[in-house]
């Protein structure tokens, strides 16, 4: 193969794999986001999220580095607030927060902190939808680190994790809590009902309540009070409050009022409308079997809760709300019985239209989300559905359990504003099965420990940009191997002044060693005359006289009945002449194939009546072939004889035929 050809298609390749490599690493952008050995809790959502250094409140680690890539909403810039930022100011050289626009080499310094330049009350905007974050830290003795939080142009009136009630002296106000509230060093004092401790976080109180979702982020509208004496305990949202009691002031949230009760409690819910995958029998002792049936899983009743027949994940507990109802929540507690401590910690939650197309609930993320429940047989445990659900249908999934599956429960919401179109008819409750095994017996499942820091979704830009940029790329990279191709042919182009070429058999070296085998004329076959009165057919296309061969070399050689060609001497337009009719068609008359360099083959001469493919030995000087014509003896050659009826040629223009060196007439061929 041709080394350009080879070259082409090596850097063909190298292409095909630069275009690969940015392909995945594009893919891979979301592991790109959080680099470095000095990062701590992070949460970046799509439109706000919070940041913090490795350790954070504690001491951050020495000589530490962590990059954050944040992004938002092509058409928003970015917003940036710093709640804490604690670090060594000796050198600013290697300890030092740092602030970029963009992404990449390409980025531009915003802030530099480190030193006495003050932080505080400070808000950072960029100038594009792309910031970076880059943290550094040097050899120190203490220091908390850094804690941020940031959010997308649109929510100026953002504020960190860290701002707590005591921190607004308004009655009532709204601000923008951002998403990765949610931390292992934060605690709330107070509950739903009677409000929270002004000494709680904002924000974090507001993902216990369950107005904002800890991956999102939202607003919060807040209404400052009295105190009261005394805090129930309770854990709401992955969030445990703290009791506690004599606070001067509290805050509570100010929410559509959706939070009310949905009739389980009240019997609002008849008994038809509880179903269940199963329930258990179980009497103990020799007493008559009881049954632990869907209708005991009512909140706050006293008596046995609903417990299924078989502790597996293929259980569920269900309601019918008869009509489309908005539910923001749901309250669940163990079998509170103290000689049956059974409980789910963990399920998941489904939902319906019409009891026969279910579909898992989200909570704005692509995966199901799974529901944090009790930690014990008899505390309460609140979680929200941020967004709400407005379907006819709940069902619940228990997934991890203490002992046996074995709940109480109550749904929270109210009557939405639009029902859904449409009339529902609902499954008729698949039949009940029964166990009587022993509740200790059973499996025991660890009670999990969820955290909601889970990351939401890619953004579509992110998605547009690898949609428009692929396709860039790929056109690129083809115009390039398009021109590689193209420069290759141009440089192996043929000559224009090349007419004819060798057959590709008569070019290889096969060939060539095997003509050296074969005689240099047929047996029987004679010499021949060409002559120069024979006449061309009129229907022939009139071109220039073909240009034969350089006269014979008479040096000495080994072998009479070797070939060897002879580069022709150039002219003005060197053209073969069209072939001649049949009648006189011979195969020195064929001109030279259409490709290559043209050379001609010279005619060897036998001199001793040999077949020309033979060889004889050396005979010294002198050796002239004869002719009949009054040439000089120093010519192998001769002219064709002119007749009356046609012109005398040029010299360029003259046949030259061999003559045979024996007395023998040749054979002439008109």
């Amino acid at each position: 193969m041709d080394a350009s050809v080879k070259e082409g298609r090596g850097t063909g390749g190298a292409a095909v794999f630069i275009l690969i490599v940015f392909i995945l690493l594009l893919g891979a952008r979301s592991s790109r986001a959080q680099k470095g050995d000095g990062c701590g809790h992070t949460v970046l959502g799509v439109g706000s999220g919070s940041l913090a250094s490795l350790g954070y409140p504690l001491s951050y680690p020495s000589n530490s580095v962590c990059e954050w890539e944040i992004s938002v909403n092509t058409t928003h810039t970015i917003l940036v607030r710093i709640a804490d930022l604690d670090i060594d100011t000796n050198n600013c050289q290697v300890s030092y927060l740092r602030l970029y626009n963009g992404h990449g080499l390409g980025r531009t310094e915003i802030v530099k902190y480190c030193g006495g330049i003050k932080w505080r009350d400070a808000v950072i905007q960029s100038e594009g939808h792309q910031v970076t974050v880059q943290f550094m830290s040097g050899p120190h003795n203490n220091g908390r680190g850094l804690f941020l939080s940031y959010t997308s142009s649109q929510q100026t009136d953002l504020i960190t994790c860290l701002e707590k009630g005591e921190h607004f002296s308004e009655a009532e106000f709204s601000k923008f809590c951002p998403a990765g509230c949610l931390t292992d060093f934060g605690e709330v004092s107070g509950t739903i009902p009677h409000g929270y401790r002004d000494s709680s976080p904002l924000c974090l109180a507001g993902v216990h309540a369950g107005v904002v979702s800890n991956t999102l982020g939202g607003q919060i509208s807040v209404v400052s009070s009295k105190g009261i004496p005394h805090y129930e305990s309770s854990l709401a949202n992955n969030v445990t409050s703290v009791p506690g009691n004599l606070s001067p002031s509290l805050f509570t949230f100010k929410t559509s009022g959706c939070y009310g009760t949905l009739g389980l409690e009240s019997g609002v819910v008849s008994d038809s409308q509880i179903t269940a995958s199963s329930e258990w029998e179980w009497g103990g002792h020799g007493k008559e079997p009881s049954v632990w049936g869907p209708t005991g899983a009512r909140l706050k009743t006293p008596g046995r809760p609903w417990a299924a027949a078989n502790s597996d994940i293929k259980e569920w507990i269900q309601v019918d709300l008869k009509k489309e109802k908005k539910i923001t929540g749901i309250t669940t507690t163990g079998s509170t019985l103290q000689e049956y401590q059974f409980y789910v910690s963990a399920y998941e939650v489904l939902y319906s239209h019409d009891g026969q197309q279910w579909k898992p609930y989200q909570g704005g993320s692509d995966k199901n989300k799974i529901f944090q429940g009790n930690t014990n047989y008899l505390q309460e445990v609140r979680n929200n559905f941020i967004p709400p659900i407005e379907a006819r249908f709940i069902r619940i999934c228990p997934l991890q359990w203490h002992q046996r599956i074995a709940l109480k429960m109550e749904l929270l919401g109210c009557q939405p504003y639009a029902a859904w179109p449409g009339t529902f008819h609902p499954a008729p409750p698949p039949p009940r099965r029964k166990s009587t095994v022993p509740p200790l017996q059973e499996r025991t499942t660890h009670t999990p420990n969820i955290r909601n820091t889970t990351m939401p979704p890619h953004s579509h830009d992110e998605v547009a940009l690898v949609a428009v940029l692929v396709p860039v790329l790929v056109v690129v990279l083809t115009t390039l191997v398009l021109v590689m191709v193209c420069s290759w042919l141009w440089k192996n182009r043929k000559s224009p002044e090349v007419t004819y070429d060798l057959p590709h058999w008569e070019r290889t070296v096969w060939w060539k060693s095997m003509k050296q085998l074969l005689p240099s004329k047929l047996d029987g076959e004679d010499c021949v005359r060409y002559s120069s009165t024979a006449r061309v057919d009129h229907q022939r296309p009139q071109v220039e006289l073909a240009e034969y061969a350089q006269p014979l070399v008479t040096g000495t050689m080994a072998s009479l009945g070797q070939r060897s060609t002879f580069k022709p001497e150039e002219a003005d337009a060197p053209e073969y002449d069209a072939p001649i009719p049949p009648e006189h068609y011979h195969a020195y008359a064929e001109p030279l194939p259409a490709s290559g360099t043209e050379y001609a083959m010279p005619i060897m001469i036998d001199r001793a009546n040999h077949l020309s493919g033979g060889t004889l030995p050396f005979r010294g000087r002198g050796l002239v072939a004869r002719t009949d014509s009054s040439q000089s003896a120093s010519s192998a050659y001769d002219t064709p004889k002119s007749t009356s009826d046609q012109a005398t040629l040029t010299d360029g223009q003259l046949y030259q035929v061999p003559q045979n060196t024996h007395n023998a007439p040749c054979q002439k061929k008109d």
